[in-house]
C-alpha cells in the first residue's frame, strides 16, 4: 500500500493476542467501549452494521462533553482489513465536514499474535497535521494498548 507522508498517519504494532480476537473486538459493539477511546474518556454508545456501506457510529464522553461520530464501512475483509470513514453516513450521504478514513490491517505473527497496522488518511496535509497535533500517535497508541489488554482478558 502506498502511503502519502503528507496526508497519511500510520503505525504498526505487534500484539500478543490472536488476530481473530482483535477482529472480534473491532467488529462487535459490546467490545468497542472497552478500548476505543483513551481512558478516562469513554464510549457511551456504539451502533455497528458490519458491511460495506453499513454504519460505524459511536458516541464518546470527553471531559463531560458528548461527541457523536458517524461513519460507514468502506471495506470489510474478515480478520484482515477494516476500512471506515466519516466522509459518509449510512445510505452514502456525504458528511458535512469529513475528517479521515481509517484502515486497520491485521495479519498473524509466527507466535500466534497479531501484526496490527493503523492508518489514518486525510484529505489534506493540513488535516493530517491537525490530527497529528491532536495526538494521533499517543491517542491511537493508547487505544491499541487498551485493545490488547482487553483482548488478553477475553482469552482467559
Amino acid at each position: 500500500m502506498d502511503l502519502d507522508p503528507k496526508t497519511d498517519l500510520s503505525f504498526t504494532r505487534t500484539l500478543a493476542v490472536p488476530r481473530r480476537l482483535v477482529w472480534e473486538c473491532w467488529t462487535s459493539p459490546e467490545h468497542i467501549p472497552h478500548f476505543f477511546v483513551p481512558r478516562p474518556h469513554r464510549v457511551t454508545a456504539c451502533d455497528l452494521d458490519l458491511r460495506v456501506g453499513g454504519r460505524f457510529n459511536t458516541t464518546f464522553e470527553v471531559e463531560g462533553n458528548l461527541m457523536e461520530n458517524h461513519g460507514v464501512y468502506l471495506e470489510v475483509v474478515p480478520q484482515e482489513r477494516l476500512v471506515f470513514t466519516d466522509a459518509y453516513r449510512e445510505g452514502w450521504k456525504p458528511a458535512p465536514d469529513p475528517f479521515m478514513t481509517a484502515l486497520l490491517l491485521l495479519s498473524d505473527t509466527a507466535d500466534g499474535g497479531t501484526t496490527y497496522t493503523a492508518i489514518a488518511r486525510h484529505r489534506s496535509a493540513e488535516t493530517a497535521e491537525q490530527h497529528k497535533a491532536m495526538g494521533f500517535f499517543d491517542g491511537w497508541g493508547t487505544v491499541v494498548d487498551q485493545l490488547e489488554e482487553y483482548a488478553r482478558g477475553l482469552m482467559k
